[in-house]
């Protein structure tokens, strides 16, 4: 034999190899006593009344793949759960428009509250200010704390409205024309991204102002003064101002720009949005915060359409032809943002296996907030209460518009100011509407998720702190209560109450709940 040239086992060393096998595994059978033999193997469907495979013909094979059959009884739970998975996906877009309506509305009671009521209650706040004198010597606070607030708002606005008479849109409006696509894309992010940053700390500028011009004095001081604190509230209301009239004017140019090539990239961006939520795992509290930022954002967007009308109509000399030019890309935009939210919000709960009724639970949470704010004892303004759950502040918006109105409509003549006068009675009496409509929808709401008896606790327990006296306060007088509860200082944990004090809205012994996550709540270690 040759080097190198493999080595085969002989014929005859095969076959005694395979007997001393074969021998070895009928001993180890005797000793265990195992028979060895194995059953047929398991029937299928294919199979049945079939023969071996290897007989078929090719006629026999095509007849058996024809008739072959199979039963889905055998998993009846799973497609249960698909076809109810179907029926969640389809009722999904119902539920979650009926909260957006709910908490859009929300935001407009809220947005007409600055406009209508405040005024009219600072007002009667100056008047109580002025005749305290006649009255004769009285201890105590000169204002009480929701008038003191509301002189601060009010204070506020109005700096903020002055220093905007100093900003010249139409040189930020040529300065935003000239750029590129592709940087006014970058800049319309950035401008979204700033603001909702903004928005998460100029909610917290804002409480501590207000809890620190109503807080009960005491002799060590261990914080800012309140006119330092105005400060940083006004410079806030004023930057975000700048900052919102920045994004409506990207919007005006994207509208006016003769390819639509900028309204197409923008729109796109909100398609962009599902990438971001729809592969992330998003838990109920999440989704709450979710669903809140979506009713933030939509009202946001159709401030910013209104100011585009107002900015475009007074170009073209109030000619109503042109509003029917605008009303195409207006849909546009309205439709796509409703379109994603409709199906980012529709795969979220699929992936994540969320029921449609979660959405039900929101509308009732925050109608219980509203109810809470609306009682007689209550410890904050619901209009704050919208804004600490949604991050929508309604100042830097009243600022802007109150700025494009001024500037579009010229207030000189009688007729104008009759007309002026009619539609701020019109505004009151939307406002007045609203609210009525909303208070009796809430309480609907609350009944329905049985969460009345919450109210009537709470109610309850507030009467009862009200009339225990302390040494800053008169017996007759409640202890101011801070309207301020710092996410830093709570760290997420309960201490959050109903995103709108520090009073407990849950009785006892609750379980955790949405009533303790407000917009900026960390849950689930991000924010959506």
């Amino acid at each position: 034999m040759a080097a190198g040239q493999p080595v085969f086992p002989l014929r005859e060393e095969v076959t005694e190899s395979q007997d001393l096998k074969r021998k070895g595994r009928e001993d180890e059978q005797k000793r265990t006593g195992s028979s060895g033999e194995r059953g047929p193997p398991p029937e299928t469907l294919g199979q049945r009344d079939a023969g071996p495979r290897e007989g078929l013909t090719l006629r026999q094979f095509l007849a058996k793949e024809l008739k072959r059959g199979y039963l889905l009884e055998r998993q009846e739970s799973s497609f249960t759960a698909r076809r109810q998975r179907v029926y969640t996906f389809l009722r999904v877009p119902w539920e979650l428009e009926r909260l957006m309506l709910f908490g859009t509305c929300l935001c407009l009671d809220s947005f007409l509250f600055v406009f209508t009521f405040l005024p009219l209650r600072v007002v009667a706040a100056s008047l109580h200010l002025l005749l305290r004198p006649f009255h004769g010597p009285r201890s105590g606070r000169l204002l009480q704390p929701a008038q003191t607030c509301d002189m601060l708002k009010a204070a506020v606005i109005l700096l903020c409205f002055i220093a905007m008479r100093w900003v010249d849109y139409s040189m930020i409006y040529h300065l935003i024309r000239g750029q590129s696509v592709i940087k006014l894309y970058i800049i319309y992010n950035m401008l979204e991204v700033a603001d909702r940053l903004f928005s998460s700390f100029g909610q917290d500028v804002l409480d501590a102002m207000y809890w620190t011009a109503t807080e009960p004095k005491r002799k060590k001081r261990e914080h800012l003064s309140l006119l330092a604190h105005f400060c940083m509230a006004v410079l806030y209301v004023f930057f975000h101002a700048i900052l919102v009239l920045f994004q409506a004017t990207t919007l005006n140019v994207a509208f006016n720009s003769h390819n639509k090539s900028l309204l197409t990239v923008m729109l796109s961006n909100n398609f962009v949005e599902l990438k971001g939520s729809v592969f992330k795992r998003c838990e109920k509290k999440n989704l709450f915060q979710l669903s809140n930022s979506d009713i933030r954002e939509r009202f946001h967007n159709v401030i910013l359409l209104l100011i585009v009308c107002l900015r475009n109509m007074e170009q073209f000399s109030w000619n109503p032809d042109h509003l029917w030019v605008l009303v195409p890309d207006l849909l546009l935009v309205l439709g796509a943002e409703v379109l994603v939210d409709v199906v980012k919000h529709a795969f979220i709960t699929k992936f994540n296996d969320i029921t449609a009724e979660v959405y039900v639970e929101y509308r009732a949470s925050l109608a219980y907030e509203l109810v809470c704010s609306k009682q007689h004892h209550a410890y904050t303004d619901h209009t704050d209460a919208v804004s600490r759950r949604m991050g929508f502040i309604p100042l830097s918006l009243a600022v802007v518009l109150s700025r494009v109105v001024s500037s579009c409509i010229r207030i000189n003549e009688p007729v104008a100011i009759i007309t002026a006068i009619v539609f701020f009675l019109g505004l009151f009496a939307s406002k007045i509407l609203t609210s009525i409509m909303l208070l009796g929808k809430s309480w609907q709401y609350v009944c329905d998720a049985h969460m009345d008896e919450l109210c009537t606790f709470n109610n309850r327990d507030k009467a009862e702190a009200s009339s225990v006296p302390t040494d800053d306060h008169p017996p007759g007088e409640a202890k101011d209560r801070p309207s301020h509860s710092s996410e830093s200082e709570s760290g997420g944990h309960a201490s959050e109450k109903c995103g709108s004090g520090t009073w407990d809205p849950t009785p006892p012994n609750a379980s955790p709940s949405l009533l303790t996550v407000d917009r900026f709540t960390i849950c689930g270690g991000h924010i959506n």
